[in-house]
């Protein structure tokens, strides 16, 4: 336990639990709606025991309520679109293109909050676009209608989660607590009941008939959703933007590995090239902001 007294191996241990959320999407035989919500409603009741064991109060004011149910609602659509990419086009893909949210930040940074992009970051987007090329081919339509689909539906989820960390961001600049642990356990809970009702809506089913997929959805709601995101929330404000940077850099890293391992995704030489150009525009992009993210995917 005293390992964990350091920020820096908190940091990269969420980030690697984090990592793993799309493995655990991809080996449940469940829907998207459904593996999304029960994401939210384990880690947003394993929070919630958190915060009852430590004795530890809400006590959030009516304007900061409102702020989380606009948090939950960016977050429901960002899953919501997430977890469709990942069916799609796998685990690795789905998530380095979610985490084009840095560029969306970037530029809502600058149309909102006239904060002018860095150099790094103009540089970035076009390193970006040039990775995913590689990665997906410059021919749209050859691609199947799957595939597009998945690709449509990562882009969906990169703006959504970066609405999603700016109204986080908005919230933690009112919040007097120092790490986030009420607000993500509210916002998991609110989340999972905004899933719920989709779900309904859909005509899915939120019942769980394998014993195996309890297990794996456990594991997503505990290790990925609790454990990883409060590691990340109570380490930033001890660590530097550069290791943000790295950290929001091993997330993406970490699940197209995972995708390649665990599910054999092929990859040729030119898609390498492309995933480790992608990779490396995120993490420029993400240098100049990482001082003002939450939490990672």
């Amino acid at each position: 336990m005293r390992l964990l007294a350091n920020p820096t191996l908190r940091l990269f241990i969420g980030a690697a639990l984090i990592s793993l959320s799309p493995v655990w999407v991809k080996l449940v035989d469940v829907s998207a709606t459904s593996s999304a919500f029960w994401r939210v409603a384990i880690g947003g009741l394993a929070l919630a025991a958190y915060l009852l064991l430590t004795r530890r109060r809400l006590q959030l004011s009516a304007a900061l309520w409102g702020m989380l149910a606009v948090a939950a609602i960016f977050f429901a659509v960002d899953l919501w679109f997430y977890h469709r990419s990942i069916q799609y086009i796998g685990p690795g893909l789905a998530t380095l293109i979610a985490n084009f949210q840095v560029f969306v930040m970037a530029a809502a940074g600058y149309l909102v909050l006239r904060e002018p992009p860095s150099l790094r970051q103009l540089v970035a987007i076009p390193l970006a676009l040039i990775g995913l090329a590689l990665i997906v081919g410059v021919d749209w339509e050859s691609l199947s209608e799957d595939y597009r689909r998945g690709i449509i539906f990562g882009l969906g989820a990169a703006l959504t989660f970066a609405l999603y960390l700016l109204s986080m961001r908005r919230l933690r600049q009112s919040s007097t607590y120092r790490v986030p642990s009420r607000e993500i356990a509210v916002v998991s809970l609110l989340t999972a009941a905004i899933l719920g009702i989709v779900a309904f809506a859909e005509g899915d089913s939120l019942a769980l008939s394998s014993g195996t997929d309890i297990a794996w959805l456990a594991c997503y709601g505990v290790l990925s959703h609790g454990f990883g995101m409060m590691f990340i929330a109570s380490s930033l404000p001890h660590i530097t933007p550069s290791q943000a940077g790295l950290a929001l850099l091993l997330q993406p890293t970490l699940s197209f590995a995972w995708d390649v391992l665990f599910f054999d995704r092929p990859m040729t030489p030119i898609e390498l090239l492309g995933a480790a150009i992608a990779l490396f525009a995120i993490y420029l992009g993400s240098r100049a902001r990482s001082e003002q993210v939450q939490h990672t995917r």
